[in-house]
């Protein structure tokens, strides 16, 4: 567990919140009535990006609980389960299994039988078809531990502007367990791939909301160069202990870096293609973006969306907790993590001024490849009133965050834009 620090930060922002939106369906008003607000003046709100509002004045409500996990995780849908973590909540290196988002499709399954469990490999592109028990999984195959990012494609996407459809993600849908098991690659070694595969496809044991049990909830996948990378595992414990059966138990895909929707759970069946995979939620838009921006609301064909893989560079305030109020003194520690789909990060910056200056952080190198960065830095506040702390990352291959909502897309994935978060100096 990371130290806290909690004499640096007092409370909360009577206001303040986690921070989900910054879509302004209220217009921008005067500095002043936002300072009145707010309680204190908005300093540097000059530079306050047009159609954006105060982070200070949002406000998510309350949180329920779901057993296992932690009791601030905030529940966008119970049916089925998904739940996010607040930022604050992911300050931990690594993340413990409580505090992990929770993303479903379908209904876990209640009773699972590790004895008896198998894993069958096969497809059109596969040599020799296999099924293995778990404890030919674990006994034929070097084991592995890899901490490998996981990102749910739509975080972010309450902040889109017309809304999209879905749940709507704040900046929570993320974390970095440890993950152990086997390389997928030695696994499809030992089938024998032929030289026309294309993807593999994942199948699950989770079942339909509507309780037909022979329909499949999500079968999607990753292409054959994603799947043979070292850090492309078939899992079964998180953080050294068995998979929580929301996130899986007891074996499931991890690709790092990738949409959580390719890491599929309850995994049962892989499948080598020798076409695109073409299980349900592959094709439609499911998963995809245009291809080309489009503008806010726009109708795209399915022929003109592109599957989501990489994900984008992104970064995260973890400490403070926004909201918070500076007694005594006017500098801070803030602190958070960073990562960048299939590449690094390669710097790391704060503002305090709405972007017109930014500061570097210290930013700390990956335990792994795809794993994710841990960044730190101290902010010092020119005088009393209402801040807002940015977070920039900008990727080995030059990309950085967007300041606000990047291009608009149907299903609202893939939203890097700037984590802030809130705070007031007395």
């Amino acid at each position: 567990m990371r130290e806290k620090g909690e004499d640096s930060v007092d409370r909360r922002l009577k206001s303040g919140s986690s921070g989900h939106s910054r879509r302004g369906f209220i217009q921008k008003t005067a500095l002043a009535t936002f300072g009145a607000l707010l309680g204190t003046p908005v300093v540097f709100g000059r530079f306050l990006p047009k159609g954006i509002i105060p982070i200070g004045l949002d406000f998510l409500g309350d949180p329920l609980v779901i057993s296992g996990k932690h009791k601030e995780l905030l529940i966008l849908n119970d049916r089925p389960i998904n739940a996010e973590t607040p930022p604050h909540l992911l300050d931990d290196l690594v993340t413990p299994a409580d505090k992990l988002f929770v993303r479903n499709n379908g209904n876990p399954p209640h009773s699972i039988d590790e004895e008896i469990w198998t894993l069958t490999v096969d497809g059109e592109s596969v040599k020799t078809p296999k099924t293995y028990t778990l404890a030919e999984l674990k006994s034929r195959f070097e084991e592995v531990t890899y901490q490998l990012t996981i990102e749910c494609g739509g975080n972010g996407r309450s902040e889109f502007n017309p809304p999209a459809k879905g749940n709507q993600w704040g900046n929570g849908a993320v974390g970095c367990p440890s993950w152990t098991g086997v390389k997928l690659k030695d696994v499809l070694n030992d089938v024998g791939i032929k030289e026309n595969a294309v993807y593999v496809g994942y199948y699950g044991v989770d079942t339909h909301l509507s309780g037909d049990t022979s329909k499949v909830v999500i079968s999607r996948g990753v292409p054959i160069k994603k799947a043979m990378e070292n850090e492309s595992i078939i899992a079964w414990k998180m953080n050294g202990e068995n998979i929580p059966n929301l996130h899986g138990f007891p074996l499931r895909v991890v690709f790092g870096g990738w949409p959580a929707s390719t890491s599929g759970k309850w995994l049962t069946r892989l499948s080598v293609r020798n076409k695109e995979h073409d299980g349900p939620k592959m094709g439609g838009q499911s998963y995809r973006v245009p291809c080309k921006p489009v503008a806010p609301g726009s109708e795209v064909p399915d022929n003109e969306m592109c599957i989501v893989e990489s994900m984008p560079v992104k970064s995260l305030i973890t400490y403070p907790k926004t909201g918070g109020i500076l007694k005594s003194r006017r500098s801070l520690e803030v602190r958070g993590h960073a990562w960048a789909g299939d590449v690094e990060v390669a710097v790391m910056h704060v503002s305090i001024d709405f972007g017109q200056t930014w500061q570097k952080a210290a930013l700390e190198k990956p335990v792994n490849r795809l794993a994710w960065q841990h960044w730190s830095t101290t902010v010092n506040f020119p005088e009393s009133g209402y801040y807002e702390v940015w977070a920039k990352a900008t990727d080995a291959t030059g990309k950085a965050q967007p300041m606000v909502v990047p291009d608009w897309n149907p299903k609202g994935y893939l939203n890097n834009a700037c984590h802030r978060i809130a705070i007031k100096v007395l």
